[in-house]
């Protein structure tokens, strides 16, 4: 049976209505939460880092209530459920939602919705990719700034990274990805998300999209190209933080996945790769690797640059 956090009776003004009348003028509305998560680490490490905050979703769902104008409570419901999933390492949510005072002759405590929908199953409906659970752990270990994800793909990270106040360079070798991220961005209105077209396995003795000492986080997820990591290491800033997170060997003999097994991180070869930094966080094992993927074995770190670099390759 999942853990769960609980929040009963968070009140806040928004305007929802059928009438424009309704819409005009903000009005009472209550929200009871329950959310499937994981609390365990936290009981065994009494770090709210290690579990929700539910002080900080309370704070996000009135914040956007307070912004929002809906037709329908639906609408604010299926809206409060996006924020949940795209910001929190939840994995289901219900809530009741309901108005306080609502506009029928009839005398009512209140009318409102309710919904119960597991992450995954919103995802299926919903066209924004999610992030990972891992990185939305472990955002507040990124110093705010500027970062790079890499292997951008559909640009999951990136998006939520600048929706969180970063600049972020998003590269890929899929141009039309990069594309509909470009799209996405701007229709968001993220002016600090850009993009770029980079071959990175190809051969060659030049990464001008790593510059020496550029970024205060680089996200790396499900990508394996083991000769990018000096670079990597050298583009952090001194105390800039790198999450990579991929896939082991032994989701390989599991699940023969991905199709090679080069593709796949040894056992602590992920440590070896990054022996220059110093390591946050690190685990090994079975995680929730999102929409579509389930359960997975991959290796998840959290590493700093130091303030002193250490050199990791020879100059050219």
């Amino acid at each position: 049976m999942p853990d769960k956090i609980v929040i009963e009776r968070l009140e806040f003004h928004t305007r929802c209505g059928i009438t424009p009348e309704e819409r005009q003028r903000p009005q009472p509305v209550a929200i009871d939460l329950e959310l499937d998560c994981e609390t365990a680490s936290a009981a065994t490490s009494g770090h709210l880092s290690d579990t929700v905050d539910y002080a900080q979703v309370s704070e996000r769902i009135v914040e956007l209530g307070s912004k929002e104008v809906c037709a329908l409570l639906e609408t604010l419901g299926e809206k409060i459920l996006t924020l949940l999933f795209t910001d929190f390492p939840v994995s289901r949510v219900r809530l009741w939602l309901r108005k306080l005072a609502p506009p029928i002759a009839q005398k009512a405590g209140s009318v409102g919705v309710k919904l119960d929908r597991p992450r995954a199953a919103h995802h299926a409906q919903d066209t924004d990719p999610m992030p990972s659970c891992f990185v939305t752990q472990q955002l507040h270990r990124l110093p705010k700034g500027r970062a790079l994800d890499v292997a951008c793909g559909a640009g999951r990270h990136a998006l939520y990274l600048a929706a969180h106040g970063f600049e972020v360079e998003a590269i890929d070798r899929d141009h039309d990805s990069l594309a509909k991220l470009s799209a996405v961005a701007a229709q968001r209105r993220l002016p600090h998300l850009t993009v770029k077209q980079v071959d990175l396995e190809r051969r060659t003795d030049d990464r001008p999209e790593f510059p020496v000492n550029a970024y205060d986080a680089i996200v790396v997820c499900f990508y394996l190209h083991r000769p990018l990591f000096p670079w990597l290491v050298e583009a952090l800033k001194p105390q800039g933080v790198l999450l990579y997170e991929t896939f082991t060997i032994d989701n390989y003999v599991r699940y023969r996945h991905p199709r090679r097994w080069e593709f796949c991180l040894a056992q602590n070869e992920l440590l070896r790769l990054t022996s220059s930094l110093r390591v946050l966080s690190y685990d090994e094992g079975e995680h929730d690797g999102g929409p579509g993927m389930g359960s997975v074995c991959t290796a998840q770190l959290v590493a700093q640059k130091p303030r002193q670099a250490v050199p990791t390759r020879e100059s050219s």
